[in-house]
């Protein structure tokens, strides 16, 4: 069968540093030229350590209807590779062939052009793509009522906010008649419903038959909507498989285990105020444990760098399922002690205590993000920085108990209940059964 999409050993090469040169006069033009023989001897030696391989062989094909995930460290090359099959630009070796019409939703604020209205976009949007007017018309009334802003439609888009942006941006990439899609980790932005509304179209159109490329740090998500991944590690392709293959293998890269990740300086995130260090997922016995009794106690701790004195930076930690759901979030100024304890500049270990029979079974990733409020700033923030399973052996002491059927919820509590018999007002018609 005939490939929708063949990459074979692309490669794409970047210099770094900015080499532009300002305008010069005649006069310094005339003295660059004179010396010019003896700057080219002097830059010969030094413009290999300017270059860096941004994808070094990267090769794969898919069938169309297929629904690709692309996931990897940032960095990696996973935006580089989507700008690549957008055309937007050009590898520095290897081959693309694409046969089908492409819709690309890189990243907010692309696309678009500023001065014109969302009615205006959404017109210029599908021409790019090849389509008619009349095909845009077909589309247009389902588009609109996606993205929700029709009061703002004939207002330009210079004006709209990043949620609105984004609503009106995935609408049209979702929606035009294209047979392949690549969408750039925008379900990051705008409010939950809206996520879980794109998520929808997502599975929608990978089921009509449309080919999909899904770029997200997201290992919910990329389990949910893929049927495929590849992992990108230094622009290479590490692996090649499924979702529970690849994703298990990412989580586990550098680390030892899921459950535990450390930063080095150079990568942490963070900015000037607060950098991460350290997250661990910890047992009852304190100790590093990727798989979790369902009626057992769990300690995350973060391991964060307070890099001014008197800044108020919070740990803050959300629980997500593999279903993308996000079962609950919280923070570290629940403790009052520390909330308003003076701050000092150092190095700062939060702990997050939960309790046994709280989580359901399933996987479990973490988000963590350090914060202040008031204003609202994010300092830094990785997605599924670890993960841990929540195992039910079942067990007579636990929620199960003996029962053996599926256990719906997202949390799965040990409640107290009070239960009676009452031997009197027993209904006559029923004595017979006993």
């Amino acid at each position: 069968m005939q490939p929708i999409i063949k990459v074979e050993n692309i490669g794409k090469q970047y210099t770094l540093g900015d080499n532009r040169q300002p305008y010069l006069t005649v006069r310094e033009s005339l003295m660059n030229a004179a010396r010019k023989p003896l700057a080219l001897l002097r830059k010969s030696n030094g413009d290999a350590q300017k270059q860096i391989w941004a994808l070094k062989d990267v090769s794969f094909e898919m069938q169309a209807g297929e629904v690709l995930g692309l996931i990897g460290r940032n960095g990696a090359g996973k935006s580089t590779l989507l700008k690549v099959l957008s055309r937007i630009t050009e590898p520095t070796k290897g081959k693309i062939e694409l046969y089908g019409r492409v819709a690309s939703l890189l990243e907010v604020g692309t696309g678009f052009h500023p001065e014109l209205t969302g009615r205006e976009n959404i017109f210029l949007s599908g021409a790019v793509l090849g389509m008619t007017r009349e095909e845009i018309k077909k589309q247009f009334d389902e588009i609109v009522a996606f993205s929700e802003i029709e009061k703002f439609l004939d207002t330009p888009v210079k004006h709209y906010s990043s949620g609105m942006y984004t609503r009106l941006a995935f609408a049209v990439a979702a929606n035009m008649q294209s047979e392949i899609l690549l969408v750039d980790e925008v379900l990051a932005v705008g409010d939950a419903e809206f996520q879980k509304k794109c998520l929808g179209k997502m599975s929608d159109i990978g089921s009509q038959g449309r080919t999909v490329i899904f770029v997200s740090h997201s290992m919910p998500m990329i389990l949910r909507l893929c049927q495929r991944v590849i992992l990108l590690s230094q622009g290479e392709v590490a692996a090649d498989g499924t979702p529970q293959e690849v994703t298990r293998k990412y989580l586990s890269s550098n680390l030892g285990s899921p459950a535990q990740r450390v930063w080095d300086e150079d990568n942490a995130p963070g900015d000037e105020t607060a950098r991460l260090h350290s997250i661990r997922v910890l047992n009852e016995e304190s100790e590093v444990a990727d798989s979790i009794d369902i009626r057992k106690p769990i300690t995350v701790e973060v391991e964060y760098f307070n890099l001014k004195k008197d800044s108020r930076v919070t740990a803050i930690l959300h629980f997500v399922n593999e279903a993308g759901i996000t079962l609950f979030s919280s923070n570290d100024f629940t403790n009052k002690n520390w909330w308003n304890a003076k701050r000092e500049a150092g190095k700062v270990t939060a702990r997050c205590r939960i309790p046994g029979n709280f989580l359901a079974e399933g996987q479990v990733f973490i988000l963590v993000a350090l914060g202040t409020y008031n204003p609202n700033i994010v300092h830094g923030r990785e997605y599924d920085a670890v993960s841990f399973q929540v195992v039910d052996k079942s067990e007579g002491d636990g929620v199960r108990g003996e029962c053996t059927l599926e256990w719906s919820g997202v949390v799965r509590p040990m409640l107290q209940w009070d239960v009676e018999t009452e031997k009197e007002n027993f209904p006559e018609s029923f004595e017979s059964r006993l």
